[in-house]
């Protein structure tokens, strides 16, 4: 470092520096102290010569720890000399910069096609380049550079509507969280009830058992405590008779044998006197369980709520959706329909076989069916298998399936109820008048991604219902 910094120094500086620097680590003074011998050193070279003997480095006089003083002065000499040692650093370094590091004279011109400044020397290796005089070629920088600047500033604009935009979403996803806790708070407030009042019949059924074996047994007790009582009279009386004289208890003796006849039943535990365990605690969990069925339903198919237009309302349990009489707020998701006015279903199939019916009513306008996981929801497009839906619609009182034809669906009744079935593997959905069980129409397609039911349910204020499906318990 000492020795760069001397290549940089001019000639007439050099005596200063020798003045200013330290005699044991040969650089300029860090904080210097002064000793009584008037040589100076830096702190740390003082206190390391200390460690080793107390005498002076270079004139090798003893002196004591507590004798050596801040030098102050020649401290500011040291700082001053290092500022302007490096402000002519700087200088040189700027100079070499703004020189052409090729022929090392100053940059003058501007190159259009390479984008650099180039000295008078270089025009030759840019003979076939377009060369501005260098005033001429900043314009022409600051010029793309403000097309960029203002790309920028419209990004920032398009990053602020974003960020309010995730701002109003992660505010809804609060709302979902708040309302499904109360959903969820709710359902288990009434499946609670459910299982105290099933708790409390069984607990009734059981002390109702416990009675009647009770009683039954102690009506058996005390028949056996008046037998046994019967039983001590015929004894004494017997023992008195068997006193008697002989004559008098031979007289007397055919008579004390047909008393002494005992012809009730002897007391014992009867069968069933003991509760039916069975009943009560067998299985409890299983039956308890079998019977919560009485009060659950089985949906299979449920709507997504992040999929439904701002314009539909759906029902807490997501099981039905209508019109909304306003336009509702809901963040602009990618999977939300707007401004088409549909839901989908809250699983996607990629396989298999589904089922599932719709209550439409008496609504004058719907869709019902299927979708790829792709349709469009940003715009409006026309319901077709083209565009990726299989359904029938009712509209003006035409039933037709969306084919590209538009087939119209000749039916003898309105039907209320719309069964879907769905078949992916087979590449099938077929659609049933659900209350008559007709079948309506079946459309055929291979399948190649996820399909989601699908829900048009027509600006009407009667809601299209999903209809609850069967369930049944198998034992094996």
């Amino acid at each position: 470092m000492a020795d760069s910094m001397d290549e940089d120094m001019p000639d007439e500086t050099l005596p200063l520096r020798q003045d200013l620097t330290c005699p044991v680590c040969q650089g300029i003074f860090q904080d210097p102290v002064l000793l009584p011998c008037s040589h100076s050193f830096c702190r740390e070279c003082w206190q390391k010569s200390c460690a080793v003997n107390k005498k002076c480095p270079v004139c090798r006089k003893e002196f004591k720890e507590d004798q050596a003083i801040a030098n102050r002065a020649l401290k500011d000499a040291c700082e001053s000399f290092l500022k302007q040692s490096n402000l002519r650093t700087n200088q040189k370094q700027q100079a070499a910069e703004d020189a052409c590091n090729l022929h090392l004279k100053p940059l003058e011109l501007y190159c259009e096609k390479d984008e650099e400044p180039v000295c008078v020397d270089c025009v030759a290796l840019h003979n076939t380049h377009r060369l501005h005089p260098l005033k001429d070629g900043a314009p022409l920088c600051k010029k793309e550079l403000s097309f960029k600047v203002q790309i920028f500033e419209k990004k920032v604009d398009t990053y602020k509507k974003q960020t309010l935009k995730l701002s109003n979403a992660a505010e809804y996803v609060k709302y979902q969280a708040g309302l499904a806790e109360r959903q969820i708070k709710a359902e288990f407030e009434r499946l609670h009830k459910v299982l105290v009042t099933e708790e409390v019949m069984r607990l009734e059924a059981l002390a109702c058992e416990e009675k009647e074996k009770l009683e039954s047994i102690q009506s058996l007790i005390d028949k056996a405590n008046r037998d046994t009582a019967a039983l001590k009279e015929l004894i004494d009386t017997l023992k008195k008779e068997m006193g008697n004289e002989d004559l008098a208890l031979v007289r007397n003796f055919q008579n004390l044998k047909r008393k002494a006849q005992w012809t009730r039943d002897d007391p014992r535990i009867p069968h069933d006197s003991l509760l039916d365990m069975g009943k009560h605690v067998g299985a409890l969990s299983y039956n308890v369980w079998r019977n919560l069925q009485n009060h659950v339903k089985h949906y299979p198919v449920l709507l997504d709520p992040n999929t439904a237009s701002p314009w539909l309302s759906l029902s807490a349990d997501l099981t039905s959706v209508k019109e909304s009489s306003e336009r509702l707020i809901a963040p602009d998701n990618p999977e939300r329909f707007d401004p088409c006015v549909f839901v989908l279903g809250a699983q996607g199939y990629t396989s298999g076989k589904h089922r599932w019916d719709v209550l439409v009513g008496d609504n004058p306008k719907w869709i019902v069916g299927v979708c790829k996981e792709s349709v469009a929801r940003k715009k409006k497009f026309t319901v077709s298998t083209g565009r990726g839906v299989w359904a029938i619609t009712l509209s003006k009182g035409v039933y037709t399936a969306t084919t590209p034809d538009r087939t119209v669906l000749q039916l003898q009744q309105r039907p209320e109820r719309i069964r879907i079935k769905l078949n992916i593997d087979k590449g099938e959905v077929s659609f049933w008048d659900g209350g008559a069980a007709k079948h309506l129409v079946t459309l055929t397609h291979k399948f190649d991604e996820t399909m989601f039911p699908m829900f048009g349910p027509g600006l009407h204020s009667t809601p299209m219902i999903l209809a609850p499906g069967k369930m049944a318990v198998h034992t094996s």
